[in-house]
């Protein structure tokens, strides 16, 4: 059936039309009917065309017309609904149909609440041109689009500095990496002469390129990952854009666009495998990023806050994976991040709506007895996180735990410390918010009521598919197939064969179990019951404060540019610049003035002028 990909990608652009166009003439009920209904369709479609991929290994395309052309160049604009692109718009559509349903309830009294679901509605359907797109230059027009939509929402309430600056942080920080994609893409246009996925990756185009060049551009697209999927050191952008509202962080933050980067490694992997180089950076890059971002999350008491720098060291755990080479594990706590930590957020801003905008946990406590809803969701979604079975997390960090010590003993080490940190700043976060006594003030304890289902239901939803998700990719070694790696054979080549004995890997996985099981019940004790809120010194002000990276970055780039722009702007602009033009102005007008007083009317003057001058003229020839 033509036609049908292409209206998976247009629905919510022509929703983000009609509401902005319309959004002053429509009431809320339209507008939320508008958003959320183009979304779910467009879900609808990624559902009913991806049943159908089971007959086809290569996948579906639809060609809309050429784009570019010139000489022997031609770039077409079309869609590419295969195995891969088929899991991240599953994942887009329905994660983000669950979010519009929410934010319907969330952003219900915002006076800009038109507005914010166009531009959720606009998000979408850039993230959707990202992942069907055919070639490398409609995934550079998604991939702009989304960080300008994330500016967008981001900075949402605009009267407001703060989340103004970490809007520009985000663009500005995100600019840096796509300046790495740009020309990675550069490169590949100059070395495989296409920008097509059917020539560069599908093709031969690929087997001409040099060993360097091809490290040289996966480089350059890794830099392009960095930035988007908030890695060492472009990570900071991340926890600033809490600054916006909850479901912001949900939809961009934590289910797809910081996702971007691990999609466009994911389907390079052709590449990336042929660069060792470039997958010991990677890898080395990623196990720091979730190294640094759990170790700060520790100590963050805003809830929005930690769930921000577990997403950063989730994200990392997933590039560590890519970079072992683990392409399908990767994918694969993609799909299951994206259920529980889109619960966790969605979650934690059903606590914040309660408690009238409060979102340091310091300041709660004893929530779930107001929240009979909120907080069953929220403890399934911390298991699902730390790992525990059967819930999702275990199965896809257990993938990335075996392929580390696969590679290496330390980096299991390595990876099982960010999942006992992980399990740390979780379950400290759901007991100093739900258990023990209200810390605050106790009116907003005594106000404090459970969302209304538009809140809620999506949130059960998430809670399902958090706790079931994970079955989708069981191991052998639990009686599984491996079903999602089989599926994705046609885009990566994956080994099922078992990486240890069974007895090691039960073993492996009693050992993590119980240390989680530790960290869990020492978290307990230590938050679960009366808290002293005491002032963080030494290693925990550090943490605290976030190992001062951005005052470092502040130091280090942000003030030796302000003083180099200052003396640009007084010494070359005013003084050279201005100063020449100026200048000329000045020279000009001065000429003009001295003529002008030639021409005074005087008959005298002009007469000797005359002779002076025919004198002169004589004497010139004489001469």
């Amino acid at each position: 059936m033509p036609g049908i990909i292409t209206s998976i990608v247009a629905l919510p652009l022509v929703g983000y039309f009609l509401l902005t166009l319309a959004q002053h003439r429509i009431n809320k009920n339209v507008a939320a009917i508008l958003s959320c209904g183009s979304v779910i369709i467009s879900f609808a479609l990624s559902l009913f065309l991806f049943l159908q991929l089971k007959h086809s290994e290569k996948g579906m395309t639809e060609h809309l017309f050429t784009w570019v052309e010139f000489n022997d160049f031609h770039l077409s604009f079309s869609f590419l609904f295969d195995r891969l692109s088929a899991i991240m718009a599953l994942i887009i559509t329905g994660v983000g149909s669950l979010i519009h349903i929410y934010s319907v309830g969330y952003m219900h009294e915002d006076k800009g609440f038109t507005r914010f679901m166009s531009y959720l509605n606009l998000f979408i359907f850039f993230m959707l041109m990202l992942v069907l797109g055919n070639n490398f230059l409609m995934l550079f027009a998604g991939w702009e689009g989304v960080g300008l939509c994330s500016y967008l929402l981001i900075g949402f309430w605009f009267s407001n500095k703060e989340y103004n600056d970490a809007a520009r942080k985000a663009f500005v920080m995100n600019r840096i990496g796509d300046l790495g994609l740009l020309l990675g893409l550069f490169l590949i246009m100059v070395y495989a002469g296409s920008l097509e996925y059917s020539d560069v990756l599908f093709g031969s185009a690929a087997y001409g390129i040099s060993a360097g060049a091809i490290t040289a551009i996966t480089i350059l697209l890794f830099i392009g990952a960095t930035g988007k999927s908030a890695q060492i050191p472009l990570f900071t952008w991340l926890p600033d854009a809490m600054a916006g509202p909850t479901p912001v962080s949900a939809l961009i933050h934590a289910a797809t666009m910081v996702t971007a980067g691990i999609y466009l490694v994911v389907r390079c992997n052709v590449l990336f495998s042929a660069a060792p180089i470039t997958m010991d950076t990677i890898m080395i890059v990623g196990l720091g990023t979730a190294l640094v971002a759990a170790s700060i999350g520790i100590k963050q008491n805003d809830i929005k806050k930690v769930l921000a720098y577990s997403t950063v060291s989730q994200l990392g755990l997933m590039v560590f994976a890519l970079g072992l080479g683990a392409f399908t594990a990767a994918l694969f706590h993609v799909i299951t991040h994206a259920f529980f930590k889109a619960l966790l957020f969605l979650a934690a801003g059903s606590v914040i709506h309660a408690l009238h905008g409060e979102q340091d946990i310091r300041r709660m406590g004893g929530m779930r007895a107001k929240l009979p809803i909120t907080f069953p969701v929220f403890l399934l979604g911390t298991i699902a996180i730390s790992g525990i079975p059967p819930f999702s997390g275990f199965f896809s960090k257990d993938e990335i735990l075996a392929a580390a010590l696969h590679h290496h003993p330390l980096l299991w080490v390595l990876g099982l410390a960010v999942s006992l940190m992980t399990a740390y700043y979780m379950w400290r976060m759901l007991f100093l918010t739900f258990y023990g006594h209200f810390r605050g003030h106790h009116h907003a304890y005594d106000q404090a009521r459970e969302s209304p289902k538009v809140m809620t239901i999506p949130l059960i939803l998430l809670a399902i598919l958090s706790s079931i998700g994970g079955f989708i990719n069981v191991p052998e070694l639990f009686g599984g197939n491996a079903a999602l790696a089989h599926f994705l054979n046609p885009v990566i080549e994956t080994d099922h064969s078992s990486l240890y004995a069974e007895l090691t890997e039960y073993v492996l996985i009693t050992c993590t179990l119980l240390a989680i099981a530790a960290v869990i019940g020492w978290t307990y004790k230590k938050f679960a019951g009366p808290v002293k809120i005491i002032e963080e010194k030494g290693i925990g002000k550090l943490l605290e404060n976030k190992y001062y990276v951005d005052e470092l970055y502040d130091h280090l780039i942000a003030q030796p540019l302000q003083v180099l722009s200052g003396f640009t702007r007084t010494f070359i602009e005013r003084q050279i610049l201005d100063g020449t033009v100026n200048g000329s102005g000045s020279l000009t007008r001065f000429i003009a003035q001295g003529l002008r007083s030639l021409q005074s009317g005087n008959i005298e003057w002009y007469l000797y002028a005359f002779v002076l001058g025919v004198i002169l003229m004589i004497a010139g020839v004489w001469i």
